[in-house]
């Protein structure tokens, strides 16, 4: 019996998608709700899952494709599967064991790889899986795919040439060696070279929204210095207790998350945005918060901060974190956010204008930490700072507004003991 895959419900005004891979080619054994492509959307990507057991049969679109919600992707011809299914259904599960194992692992590298200013290409679970047996470092590898992916042929070309070898598995399904691609060839010394490679959907779409937001928007940016002396001693200090009692680290975004949400309080038009000829004010504080992915920076919205411990900001901060290293934040993981904080300190950034995130009408810009000589009390002495940036729409929000925002955000990290820890 033959089932039909189409293209599922994306998310809320999210009607079409772009196919980005295909995970299982025809005659591919696939089990039930196991991944068979990636959809590219305007901010996320999306794995389609088989809705049955059996083998895919038609591929009914092509990567870089346009699809829309419901249109037809593949079929799958449903106990399809030759002799020794049940068989080849138990390797296709230890397989995909082994592939969340693998993922975890490689999201944990790219991470490390991220926070120090390298661009983690996006890659398949494949391509994954070979990176990590040869324990190779995927932004030193050229990919030859579309759009400057990586294939597997890549990361077996770059093993080849370390002279890497996969490390052995006992639990991994007995498969013959795919043969690996020749090396790419050396470029001659002085040799110039340029390279063009499509823009991905989702940069596309980044790349319209912040310019169109220069364009609409009156944006101006105000900046401060903060002394983050009380911050590091307090973290010092109940990091211990913290962690033993909420099960996580108490970082510095949950500290500028509450800040941010006594200063939105007093300044509310901070946290409005403009609908039409009106402006729309909100009673709740849902951040935006820039977390490092294998595509780039997304923005998952922490909702309700305004009521939420200081745990409870870490965890969700540390839960999207993980789902964004994965792969798998959703639409509604995305939607919304009525103020954003992104620190680009992380990434060594000493100072920074940031751009709004439309239709939102501000955002935080938060950056590195460190030691330089301050006045206090006619005396000079070191001190952990801080600079601090408030990007705005001038047409909704005052400069008087702006900078005072930005000075509570400013007190309220120089003295945390006026905000509760939840200890």
């Amino acid at each position: 019996m033959t089932q039909e895959v189409k293209v599922p419900t994306l998310g809320e005004s999210v009607t079409e998608a772009t196919v980005g891979e295909w995970l299982k080619q025809p005659g591919d054994a696939v089990a039930q709700d196991e991944p068979i492509a990636s959809l590219e959307t305007d901010k996320v990507a999306v794995e389609v899952p088989s809705p049955v057991a059996g083998v895919l049969g038609t591929q009914e679109v092509s990567v870089g494709d346009t699809v829309e919600v419901g249109a037809l992707l593949a079929t799958i011809e449903e106990g399809g599967a030759p002799a020794g299914d049940g068989e080849e259904a138990g390797r296709a599960a230890q397989a995909r064991e082994q592939e969340k194992q693998i993922d975890q692992e490689t999201a944990a590298v790219a991470s490390g790889e991220a926070s120090s200013g390298g661009d983690v290409p996006t890659m398949s679970p494949a391509v994954r899986r070979a990176v990590l047996e040869h324990g190779l470092d995927p932004t030193t590898i050229k990919g030859s795919g579309k759009d400057g992916r990586l294939t597997k042929e890549d990361v077996l070309a770059a093993a080849k040439a370390k002279g890497s070898t996969p490390a052995p598995s006992q639990s991994a399904p007995a498969s013959p060696a795919p043969s690996p691609a020749p090396a790419p060839a050396t470029s001659a010394k002085g040799e110039r070279r340029t390279e063009r490679v499509k823009m991905t959907r989702l940069r596309q779409t980044i790349a319209k929204r912040l310019k169109g937001a220069q364009e609409e928007a009156a944006l101006l940016t105000t900046f401060n210095d903060c002394d983050m002396t009380a911050v590091i001693e307090a973290r010092e200090a109940y990091k211990e207790v913290f962690a033993k009692k909420h099960g996580i680290k108490l970082g510095f975004m949950s500290f500028f998350a509450k800040a941010a949400c006594l200063a939105l309080k007093d300044v509310p038009a901070v946290n409005a945005q403009i609908d039409g000829d009106e402006i729309v004010y909100h009673d709740f504080v849902d951040i935006s918060v820039a977390v490092s992915a294998p595509n780039g920076l997304v923005v998952p919205v922490v909702r309700n901060v305004e009521s939420m411990s200081f745990a409870e900001v870490e965890q969700a901060i540390a839960g999207y974190g993980k789902k964004a290293k994965e792969g798998s934040l959703t639409m509604d993981d995305m939607t919304g956010g009525t103020f954003t904080i992104s620190n680009g300190g992380v990434f060594g950034s000493l100072m920074s204008t940031p751009i709004i995130n439309p239709p939102q009408s501000a955002v935080l810009g938060l950056h590195r930490i460190e030691d330089r000589p301050v006045a206090i009390n006619g005396e000079v002495v070191i001190r952990p700072m801080m600079y601090l940036a408030l990007s705005y729409d001038h047409r909704i929000i005052d400069g008087r507004e702006a900078v005072t925002a930005l000075k509570i955000m400013k007190e309220a990290i120089e003295d945390p003991m006026r905000m509760l820890i939840d200890l």
